[in-house]
């Protein structure tokens, strides 16, 4: 096995919220391999439980709060790790939010302003994210943000969701390649169903975890290791020719015809 050393990177991980959160396996992961982590937090209700995840390793990730929807916030984030580091390698983002209405509702209701929230916060963001920590990767970095299969077809009550996954994908793309020549590289991880506290508030989708585990080639459910491995992989050098990607962590349901 080829050992991944990220013990001289610095790595922005936004979007924990709890133990269950893909995020948090994420920086979990780049933690074993030596990577220094700063946690980023929406906002001061959210701050204790990324407190006490952060205790749990050692040395303590830098904690710093940002929402996303500031473009204030966003500018302060950014201030404070130039600040404090100097410099940023990698960059995770996982976040993505849906009024719970529109998840509820058909998606032919989908108002103008739940899209507009949406998109704004599950693809936007990535923009803004990437915009401000570019100028810290001098030596070249790596980004990767979380999709779901949803952004290439049509999901039951994922709905407005799965527009700002297409959305996401197609920003990847773009980031990819006009950041390619800051050697800035820019891929997405389209995970299956992983059971988060997130996807339990999706109608339905405990219905679609069990048709999941049956139909797949592999057999077996998705775990929150094997999407941090697969950012491992890509947030490192082993990756080093990959950008502008969707690789899918699924165990092989996009191949599938049903």
């Amino acid at each position: 096995m080829i050992a991944i050393d990220l013990s001289d990177r610095w790595a922005l991980v936004c979007g924990v919220a709890n133990r269950r959160s893909l995020a948090w396996a994420i920086a979990r992961r780049l933690h074993q391999a030596g990577a220094k982590l700063i946690l980023s937090y929406r906002d001061d209700h959210l701050r204790p439980t990324v407190a006490r995840l952060a205790a749990e390793l050692t040395p303590e990730p830098l904690l710093l709060p940002c929402d996303v929807r500031s473009e204030g916030e966003i500018a302060e984030l950014f201030t404070a790790i130039s600040a404090h580091i100097g410099r940023l390698d990698m960059l995770v983002h996982s976040i993505a939010y849906a009024p719970l209405e529109e998840l509820q509702q058909p998606f032919v209701e989908t108002s103008r302003a739940g899209f507009r929230e949406t998109l704004e916060i599950s693809a936007y963001s990535l923009i803004a994210l990437a915009r401000g920590a570019a100028p810290l990767m001098r030596d070249g970095g790596a980004i990767v943000t979380l999709s779901f299969q949803a952004a290439e077809r049509a999901f039951p009550s994922y709905n407005v969701m799965g527009v700002a996954k297409a959305a996401l994908e197609g920003i990847v793309r773009q980031l990819a390649y006009e950041l390619g020549e800051k050697n800035i590289r820019v891929n997405a991880i389209s995970p299956g169903p992983v059971r988060t506290t997130a996807a339990r508030l999706i109608p339905g989708f405990g219905q679609f975890q069990k048709l999941f585990k049956e139909r797949v080639p592999l057999r077996r459910e998705i775990t929150h290791e094997d999407v941090a491995n697969a950012a491992l992989f890509l947030l490192s050098d082993l990756s080093s020719g990959i950008t502008g990607e969707v690789l899918h962590v699924d165990n092989g349901y996009h191949i599938v015809g049903v």
